[in-house]
């Protein structure tokens, strides 16, 4: 369905609103289609990198063998990390116009840290220095963690936009805003520059939902079913407005949709909102109305059943619910990394049946 005017529901949010969205992928042709419609960003990571590979592989193989062949004696790991730096930038540059006419506030493309660095800062720090390197209009995104936390102030200091990511709660990003706080201060102090620096913090609302329901599912906690819908929203909700009174320079940004709450919550709201292009079409082809939502409470009758049944849910929702040592073993966050890890692994498969030919397929 069209909004006002024929434009779409998302492009009519854009046109209407602060509100703006990002292509959850960084395939070209999902990217220009997203562009059209009002996007202004996208973004990468290993489980997206793979998802463009397979399904546009006969574009990318002959890269992917030219690499091999140009690096003779390279891991399968590092061809993976290669093509995945080739087909970002690639993807980049169709961004670029946005981020040029912007000055740096919007048209970035984010590119994703390796997973496995999730408890070590140090090596967060240097990959994240070396993608900032590859192109000017990006993100680069790296883990809530407690080692995350300590690169996140570290890069901004440096003049790196963060995008923090595998975040899910308030006290993760809350320690986020901080830390970037911390670190544009200390750039201030010096006298460096910070006029096109753009940070933003992730906030996976949807896989806060598949936490609770996780939880409810194992220890056979009976609530309203639609209440299981809603405690990504809240955090959210709670975290716009808490940037709003304290006054962060970090932008937020909803992603890991589940349902049309995660988007049509938060229209009316000075943030951003990284949707893949399945949800894109889902929502233009809804009828839900277009209308600024972002300060209608949620139902206290919902927060106050998910505190009373799901300690978990006062942990995400409780802004010192949880310490950043505390981060990396909450439930969603396990999750979340686990999923990573698996997708980079699924990846690195892929690049190895290209090195290496599994004879049986060619009747060797």
């Amino acid at each position: 369905m069209s909004g006002e005017n024929g434009t779409s529901r998302l492009h009519q949010m854009t046109l209407t609103s602060p509100t703006e969205f990002w292509n959850d992928s960084c395939s070209t042709s999902e990217l220009s289609a997203s562009i059209k419609d009002g996007a202004t960003g996208g973004t990468s990571n290993p489980t997206i990198v793979g998802q463009v590979l397979k399904k546009e592989l006969d574009t990318w193989k002959p890269r992917i063998l030219e690499l091999i062949a140009q690096n003779p004696t390279a891991s399968e790991d590092f061809i993976a990390w290669k093509i995945m730096e080739d087909i970002t930038v690639n993807a980049s540059k169709l961004l670029l116009p946005i981020y040029e006419k912007n000055k740096g506030r919007n048209g970035r493309l984010s590119i994703q840290t390796n997973a496995k660095f999730y408890r070590d800062a140090k090596s967060i720090v240097e990959q994240a220095l070396y993608f900032n390197s590859l192109y000017p209009n990006n993100n680069i995104k790296l883990p809530v963690t407690r080692a995350g936390i300590e690169a996140i102030e570290e890069l901004t200091y440096r003049g790196v936009s963060v995008n923090a990511t595998v975040s899910f709660t308030v006290p993760q990003v809350i320690s986020v805003a901080e830390a970037v706080e911390r670190g544009l201060d200390r750039r201030k102090k010096e006298g460096l520059d910070i006029s096109l620096m753009s940070p933003i913090c992730t906030i996976m609302v949807g896989r806060l939902d598949d936490w609770i329901k996780v939880i409810a599912s194992k220890k056979n906690i009976v609530t309203d079913p639609g209440y299981l819908e809603w405690p990504g929203v809240a955090a959210s909700k709670k975290c716009y407005r808490l940037f709003k009174e304290r006054g962060y320079r970090t932008r937020l940004l909803n992603a890991a949709y589940r349902n049309h709450f995660h988007w049509s919550q938060f229209i009316g709201g000075d943030m951003s909102m990284t949707i893949t292009y399945d949800w894109q079409q889902k929502i233009n082809g809804s009828d839900v109305e277009v209308k600024n939502r972002i300060d209608d409470p949620v139902d206290p009758a919902i927060i106050a059943e998910l505190e009373k049944k799901f300690p978990d849910f006062v942990r995400a929702y409780d802004e010192k619910g949880m310490k950043p040592e505390e981060f990396e073993y909450f439930g969603a966050t396990r999750r979340t990394l686990l999923t990573f890890l698996g997708s980079y692994s699924d990846l690195v498969a892929l690049i190895r049946n290209i090195m290496i030919v599994d004879p049986d397929t060619k009747g060797e």
